[in-house]
């Protein structure tokens, strides 16, 4: 870890030299680039630093113990602890900064929402987690855009895919993908029996036109048809809806919330990018295709990340064995600790696994 710290030290100290050339500052793509990399360095070197500056401090008062004025013995003995116990806070900081940064991290994210098991039960709660995210988003101030939808006519959805932007949104929301499984009441039920539904998330980072080229003239068929609502109830008299299908993968995706065909279009390219983002990123890691697996999974109730039990008022994540009692704050967007709680616990696998 000491020679991967002093590398950074020494590349953010050429980066400042190179940042006060002309040359560099005329050129504003390559300053650009280097600000970015000297920004995502400082926060290591800035601890890096300060552990140096309390590592010479407790150098300094363990040659304090041996001098012959007692009171500075003294004091050095009672300084020590302290300054130990800082430094291994420091430590524990810098194995965290030192992890590989996930390249999605700063992405926005395309967040797919679909019932599972539990017919309309499972479309209400698939509702609730949509309330659930767009509410965790309002607080953080980002953005939500609905791309497509497909409600039940009683408040729930079959499906609803958005687009959230804003600072840092992957890198918050990307462990919420898999099942997650209720357990509550039903409106509909007239016993008061608990019934157990389940509804799938999946996370995507957003794909720039960069990331994946598309050639619509060969690779994609369009097909326009007229949107329509739950039970078959026409709500447009034009050829708005689109349908979208990549020829050499078979993935389809439908849009028919905008009454303009060139917006569901749009909002049609953008989940289909996102999704062979996702998919190209999978096969290129072994590792991320059995997580996508996991997260998607069947929509069975056994398959799940997370319980949201209504009647005892709790949540659990079964991936780390959290359980919290204040399941109304949670469903209300009150998501933090639970973030926190799942970015810690990966971060620690990443350390467990040697990648520090």
């Amino acid at each position: 870890m000491l020679r991967k710290l002093e590398d950074v030290e020494r590349r953010y100290s050429e980066i400042e030299g190179q940042l006060a050339d002309p040359d560099v500052l005329a050129n504003q793509k390559g300053f650009g680039r280097l600000a970015k990399e000297r920004s995502d360095l400082e926060p290591i070197v800035r601890t890096y630093r300060v552990w140096k500056k309390v590592c010479a401090d407790i150098d300094g008062l363990r040659e304090l113990l041996e001098a012959s004025d007692e009171e500075l013995r003294e004091l050095a003995k009672q300084e020590l602890p302290v300054l130990k116990s800082r430094a291994a806070e420091l430590e524990a900081e810098l194995q965290v900064l030192l992890l590989p940064v996930d390249p999605n991290d700063e992405r926005n994210t395309v967040l797919e929402i679909r019932a599972g098991t539990g017919g309309e039960e499972a479309s209400l709660f698939a509702a609730v987690l949509f309330r659930m995210y767009s509410r965790y988003a309002e607080g953080r101030r980002w953005k939500v855009e609905v791309l497509s939808s497909s409600d039940t006519g009683l408040g729930g959805f079959k499906e609803i895919i958005a687009l959230i932007t804003g600072d840092k949104v992957y890198s918050r929301l990307k462990h919420e993908g898999g099942v997650h499984r209720v357990q509550r009441v039903p409106v509909t039920e007239q016993s008061g029996r608990i019934h157990t539904s389940a509804v799938t998330v999946a996370v995507l980072p957003e794909a720039e036109d960069v990331d994946v080229h598309i050639d619509e003239a060969t690779e994609l068929r369009i097909d326009v048809y007229r949107s329509s609502g739950p039970g078959g109830q026409s709500v447009n008299t034009t050829d708005s809806a689109v349908r979208v299908t990549h020829l050499p993968t078979g993935l389809v995706v439908a849009c028919q919330d905008e009454k303009s065909q060139h917006k569901n279009k749009a909002k049609a390219l953008k989940i289909l990018r996102s999704r062979l983002l996702e998919r190209a990123q999978a096969e290129a890691h072994a590792e991320e295709a059995a997580n996508r697996r996991t997260m998607v999974g069947s929509g069975d109730r056994s398959e799940r990340i997370r319980t949201y039990n209504f009647p005892q008022g709790r949540m659990t994540d079964h991936r780390i064995n959290l359980t919290l009692y204040n399941l109304d704050k949670i469903v209300d967007g009150d998501l933090d600790a639970l973030i926190d709680a799942l970015n810690t616990h990966y971060q620690a696998l990443q350390m467990k696994s040697g990648e520090v």
